[in-house]
């Protein structure tokens, strides 16, 4: 395993985690965006992750050729930003509204700013760790260079 690799690592985590946060940054500004380009109400964005080298199909021997690296891990990457359709939107009744309906309700999108700040912070918390975890690696590789200077 290179020395590098950990660093890989947890750089794969911080680009991960920081384009989480950029999702829902974009939730909270369109929490009230009624309207978007295709007319429809803005909906919620969802980050999924998955390890880094997964999905591909492999053959027998290359399974052995691979090894080392499938033990050791390679990092997380996004393997898609979805539409959140499994939350309700939010029906407000503001006969005033351009984008009412005939019987006066307003669709909001389905964007929960308690979710959003909840999810924020797990993101946030998830992105210090992994900074930690980089300088961890920094400092262990750092010593390692001083035993050798001595």
């Amino acid at each position: 395993m290179s020395m590098f690799h950990s660093f890989n690592i947890n750089a794969s985590g911080l680009t991960a985690q920081r384009y989480r946060m950029d999702i829902i940054s974009e939730n909270v500004a369109n929490a009230n965006t009624t309207r978007t380009a295709d007319g429809t109400p803005y909906r919620r964005k969802v980050v999924t992750f998955e390890e880094k080298g997964i999905g591909t199909e492999e053959r027998f021997g290359s399974v052995f050729k691979n090894a080392k690296e499938r033990y050791s891990g390679s990092g997380v990457k996004v393997s898609q930003v979805s539409e959140d359709t499994w939350t309700e939107m939010n029906m407000v009744y503001d006969p005033s509204h351009p984008d009412a309906d005939e019987n006066g309700y307003v669709t909001y999108p389905n964007v929960n700013i308690i979710t959003e700040m909840t999810n924020l912070i797990d993101a946030s918390r998830a992105y210090e760790a992994n900074a930690t975890a980089f300088t961890a690696s920094k400092s262990m590789a750092q010593q390692g260079l001083n035993l050798g200077k001595s």
